[in-house]
């Protein structure tokens, strides 16, 4: 079975998103662990927000691996209304997200990411569908802002892997 790997990055209290300079730059190292967490996936699960954001700019970006990665990949937006813009690979989700991802892991293929989204990433969390979390956390304190785990009780995961930047940045690989 497939497995749904949940990316993110955060700060140390756990917001994923605000506005603002907080992460690290860990360039080569921070690049090299993205290349790592895609290089086992085909598919990308996404919000309506993320994919209007990154439809309007991934296709012309030539920031490697990402680029060519994400342009290539299957896309499911989970969304309620057809996206304005048109994506290569994309399908709009139709039916209740929880059966739609668990079809998808019984498909055969590589790993299925979650990248942004933190709505849809929150939902999987509370749905058990998530099989791995792939953290990069960064040290700073940002006080406020959205969180990917807020809420949702507790979870246990297994460390598998943590990795160090230069300036701090925390990569941690959890798994079920």
């Amino acid at each position: 079975m497939r497995k749904v790997v949940l990316y993110h990055l955060m700060s140390l209290d756990g917001v994923a998103y605000e506005d603002g300079d907080w992460l690290a730059d860990d360039g080569p190292q921070l690049v090299a662990y993205l290349g790592r967490v895609i290089a086992t996936q085909d598919d990308v699960l996404m919000g309506r927000g993320t994919y209007d954001y990154w439809a309007g700019h991934w296709p012309t970006s030539d920031f490697q691996p990402f680029a060519d990665f994400i342009n290539g990949a299957r896309k499911h937006v989970v969304t309620s209304t057809t996206p304005a813009q048109e994506w290569a690979h994309a399908t709009r989700v139709t039916t209740p997200v929880p059966e739609y991802v668990a079809a998808l892991k019984r498909e055969s293929g590589g790993d299925i990411g979650v990248h942004g989204s933190i709505e849809l990433a929150r939902s999987l969390l509370r749905a058990g569908l998530v099989d791995e979390l792939r953290l990069v956390v960064a040290p700073a304190v940002v006080g406020r802002g959205r969180r990917v785990f807020e809420g949702d009780g507790v979870q246990p995961w297994k460390l598998l892997e943590v990795d160090r930047g230069r300036n701090g940045t925390l990569f941690l690989d959890y798994g079920r």
